[in-house]
């Protein structure tokens, strides 16, 4: 029965125009599908991704009724250009790179340019040639921009590499075909069998990188969300859940590489004073000031995090030589920085306690070391680091240190210049 049925029919054919109609509703409508994302989501490169798509839907529309409404040559090409260079943007949108509003701008450009050559508009292998490269190198451009996406295996990257990559080809296809044809009515020809072709495959293609970008936002929106549960509001830090997290990361590669690790507590002296006497707003500028100076103080390699109040802990990769190093660095420039805070005296200083371990040693034991040794450093005068050293020897320039037995291990006192650690500079106390 079908069989007759088709028989009786015919065969079937494309309406071009049908197909055009159908393509820009379909653009359109996924346009304002990821407006309506961006909407909720508030990620920029879905609203860049959803004008582009409105801008080429339209320009697909200015196309069919170009003859009808006098308009400057290539205006509807020029807008469907304009459109591939903003999908290409709104791909580096997504890894926090810039736009760059000239390269955007090319392919139109170029095109409004080639049309002001009267020879241009009657040269149909050049026009073919042009617009099928134009679209093509930013395909390729948009797919080299997902690639970018480091945090997924390459089995997770390539759909999203692959569909843009497919369509520049399938855009590059007609330039040797049309350069074997003998002349125009030959081109006519195989731009007329191609289009439907291209119609169907550009649908294809907006739809399927619809698809991708908004996997993309989703991912974006998680670990946005992730980031936000995992950061320290006032200093930007990572609070104690997201610091936790990452130490234990840090701790399990420093293991695999049998690396040492060392520790470091910090807490804030007297900050309870600084709140009663100039209120919690210069306290809470105070804290900035110390991350801001710790970041500023520790290694790219090394993990802060504030674990509450004015208690932060870091995470130093090496030896406890290279952790005092650090801690001093930190504690002598937060006093400096911190002498005036807000237009107030307020003469923030900051007490440091330092361990190493052997690799493999967990997260809590760092803390409960490092903290012990705080406390250490408290009971000592505050403003000054002091350590617990279980596994790495110290080295004496002139005078010993003075050790003292505690329940949590040897802490060693730092008496001043005369006393450094192998690999490090001699300590003010």
């Amino acid at each position: 029965m079908v069989n007759a049925m088709l028989e009786s029919a015919g065969a079937i054919t494309l309406d071009v125009r049908t197909l055009f109609v159908v393509a820009t509703c379909v653009t359109m409508l996924l346009g304002l599908l990821l407006l309506f994302v961006w909407a909720q989501d508030r990620i920029q490169a879905l609203a860049w991704w959803g004008t582009a798509y409105l801008v080429g839907g339209f320009s697909v529309a200015v196309w069919s009724v170009e003859n009808a409404i006098p308009l400057p040559v290539g205006t509807a090409n020029s807008l469907l250009f304009f459109a591939c260079g903003m999908i290409w943007n709104a791909a580096r949108l997504f890894h926090g790179r810039p736009v760059l509003w000239g390269a955007m701008a090319a392919g139109a450009v170029v095109w409004l340019l080639a049309c002001l050559e009267p020879h241009f508009a009657q040269w149909g292998m050049g026009r073919i040639a042009l617009s099928s490269v134009i679209v093509s190198v930013y395909t390729f451009l948009t797919a080299m921009e997902l690639r970018r996406e480091r945090r997924k295996p390459l089995l997770r990257r390539w759909p999203a590499m692959f569909v843009p990559i497919l369509h520049g080809a399938v855009f590059l296809f007609p330039i040797p075909l049309a350069g074997l044809l003998a002349d125009d009515r030959g081109i006519l020809s195989l731009a007329s069998g191609w289009f439907a072709v291209f119609v169907i495959e550009t649908m294809l293609y907006v739809v399927g990188t619809a698809f991708i970008v908004l996997m993309l936002a989703k991912e974006e929106t998680l670990r946005i969300q992730r980031d936000v549960a995992s950061t320290d509001e006032l200093t930007a830090l990572p609070n104690r859940r997201g610091l936790l997290a990452s130490a234990q990361q840090l701790v399990d590669v420093n293991a695999e590489r049998h690396e040492p690790l060392s520790a470091l507590m910090f807490d804030l002296d007297r900050f309870k004073s600084i709140n009663d006497r100039f209120g919690h707003h210069v306290g809470d500028e105070v804290l900035r000031l110390f991350a801001t100076v710790a970041r500023a103080n520790l290694r790219a390699s090394d993990l802060i995090g504030r674990i509450g109040g004015e208690e932060f802990f870091a995470l130093v990769p090496g030896t406890l030589s290279d952790a005092i190093c650090a801690a001093e660095r930190v504690r002598a420039a937060f006093e400096v920085a911190a002498i005036s805070v807000g237009g107030c005296v307020a003469g923030a200083t900051v007490s440091i306690g330092a361990t190493s371990s052997a690799p493999g040693t967990d997260v809590a034991s760092l803390l409960i070391q490092s903290d012990g040794a705080l406390y250490r450093a408290k009971a000592k005068g505050r403003n000054r680091v002091e350590a617990v050293d279980q596994d790495i020897p110290t080295i004496f320039t002139t005078a010993p240190a003075t050790r003292i037995d505690g329940p949590i291990g040897d802490i060693a006192r730092w008496p001043g210049p005369e006393r450094s650690h192998a690999g490090g500079p001699a300590l003010a106390a």
